[in-house]
């Protein structure tokens, strides 16, 4: 299966039996990105939460009175 990275647009071909490629194939919402462009992503955001400037932010629960 031919796949396209959505940040670089490098055209890989990747074995149609993997998960990646069934949810490719089944839910078009999935997107693909490429080994290099994942690999800077995850550095950078490391990067990012170690130095202390990065807020992960939950969803807030409302609070009832009546409960």
């Amino acid at each position: 299966m031919k796949v396209k990275c959505v940040l670089c647009d490098k055209v890989e071909s990747i074995d149609p039996q993997l998960p990646i490629a069934k949810k490719l194939r089944n839910r078009p919402i999935h997107t693909y990105m490429c080994e290099n462009c994942y690999d800077r992503i995850k550095k950078r955001t490391e990067t990012r939460i170690n130095s202390g400037e990065f807020r992960q932010h939950a969803p807030q629960e409302e609070k009832d009175d009546y409960i």
